[in-house]
């Protein structure tokens, strides 16, 4: 086997391709499709419910049981990337979410269903947890930007076309190809990972902390269900006010936990790194406002713009073309200047962004909307790249997976408190608003919502412009191979 990587490597030398290059190529086609598959079920999941006859309440844990799993996990296989070697969990990682993928394309039934989409999940987020580090680990700090950069725009790519992919698919060919089209790819990639991936199989003289693993998963996915659920349950409801409750005291006991053990799951005193602190604190922000925008700009434009629904969706491509276009230069730009600079001005383009969606009236044309999406879109893309160097680069080696676990979870849970906030916020203000016309009454309700989340953003701002050094420093080198 060792003969075949020799001579494997060999070839891509001759190439002419750097190992790293093949290193992003397998971490981004990981990201692209784990993040696909947390939005391309949601097209589908009508004629999953008419072909399985499972009832609503049952249909919709398709999807939340991948992002429950997801966000519960990606702290727990971030610390153990960390401890016994990211290669052999990223990979392993790969061929759960294939196999996972199968399943469920196979499934007999809704609830079969379910459970295979929580093995597929477990997959995901391995993949999601350990992809910066596994990137960081290959690039030498003065690339690790663009690296980032090509990274998150894949990311932002796999989850805005998603439900575009998922509509086309299943039309052609059936809900359960949405799943299928997994599978040659795991076969291509996961052997291609194992031969171009660094090598990293460790030995930790460091104890695993289970009971830090438990209260962090049952903490954060106490709290994604509420924020989930909130909106459709009632957020008076006994269920929900519990899984706040019970989300609150388990993130205690964990922070209580954490303090008093010698080898825990997350080590605070990452956290005394003004740069990683500050960095994560304004990656959380940005995506509560890109969030609020991505779930509320539907209403504005098929119910009081007067769009269509498959006008609407190309018009709400503009953010993530845009994005995609601008957040591997920004990954650049931060190697050359530093993250502070290119940061902190995506934030405040995003937000200024985001306040000038209250222009848009009722019968705004598309190339304006377009302009606008487009401007907050420039804003995400400058902001991303640079923060997620700054967030790998002020970690140290031993806690790369850690870093970025963390990463991933401030995307997670910013999604969905943007999403939770926007909805309560846009329903509060069109129930006060009844007495004028319908248009009128989700355009103010939306300039409104995403107005108070862009002001709650300008602290992601003030975050970005005092994180620290302006060139975050990465104790990270990429290997000999």
């Amino acid at each position: 086997m060792q003969r075949l990587k020799t001579v494997t490597l060999n070839c891509m030398w001759w190439f002419g391709i750097d190992r790293k290059w093949w290193t992003l190529l397998v971490v981004g086609v990981g990201t692209f499709m784990s993040a696909i598959d947390g939005s391309v079920v949601n097209t589908a999941l009508p004629i999953i419910g008419s072909e399985t006859s499972a009832i609503f309440s049952t249909l919709e844990w398709v999807v939340l049981i991948y992002l429950l799993t997801i966000i519960s996990l990606l702290l727990v296989v971030g610390k153990l990337g960390d401890m016994y070697g990211r290669k052999r969990f990223y990979l392993m990682g790969f061929i759960i979410f294939t196999v996972g993928s199968l399943l469920s394309g196979m499934s007999p039934g809704i609830k079969a269903l379910i459970a295979f989409r929580f093995v597929q999940a477990i997959g995901a987020s391995m993949i999601f947890a350990l992809a910066p580090a596994v990137l960081t680990g290959a690039f030498p700090a003065r690339e690790r930007g663009r690296a980032l950069g090509l990274q998150a725009t894949l990311t932002y790519l796999g989850l805005s076309s998603g439900p575009a992919l998922g509509g086309v698919l299943t039309h052609h060919f059936g809900w359960r190809s949405i799943f299928f089209i997994n599978i040659p790819i795991g076969m291509i990639v996961i052997p291609l990972g194992y031969l171009v991936l660094k090598r990293d199989l460790r030995r930790s003289s460091k104890s695993f902390d289970p009971a830090g693993a438990v209260f962090l998963a049952a903490a954060l996915s106490s709290l994604l269900f509420a924020l989930s659920k909130g909106q459709d349950m009632g957020w008076s409801s006994s269920v929900i006010i519990g899984a706040f409750a019970i989300s609150a005291v388990a993130f205690t006991t964990f922070f209580i936990t954490e303090t008093r053990i010698a080898h825990p799951m997350l080590d605070l005193r990452l956290f005394r790194n003004r740069t990683f602190s500050a960095s994560t604190g304004a990656a959380f922000l940005n995506y509560v406002g890109n969030s609020a925008v991505t779930f509320l700009m539907p209403f504005y434009l098929i119910g009081s713009a007067g769009y269509r629904v498959d006008i609407a969706g190309l018009l709400l491509t503009a953010t993530s073309i845009v994005m995609a276009m601008v957040a591997a230069p920004a990954g650049w730009l931060s190697d050359r200047i530093g993250v502070r600079i290119p940061a902190t001005l995506g934030m405040m383009v995003m937000v200024s962004g985001m306040l000038l969606l209250r222009s848009l009236g009722s019968s705004a044309a598309p190339l304006i909307i377009m302009l606008h999406l487009g401007l907050i879109g420039l804003g995400i893309g400058l902001f991303t790249s640079p923060n997620n160097s700054a967030i790998m680069g002020s970690a140290p080696e031993q806690a790369q997976g850690v870093a970025g676990a963390l990463l991933a979870a401030a995307r997670n849970t910013g999604f969905a408190v943007g999403t939770a906030m926007a909805g309560l916020l846009y329903s509060l203000k069109l129930h006060a608003l009844q007495h004028i016309s319908k248009p009128m009454a989700i355009a103010n309700s939306m300039h409104f919502a995403t107005s108070v989340i862009a002001l709650i953003a300008i602290g992601g701002i003030v975050l970005s412009a005092t994180r620290g050094g302006g060139q975050a420093r990465s104790s990270t080198r990429p290997a000999d191979h």
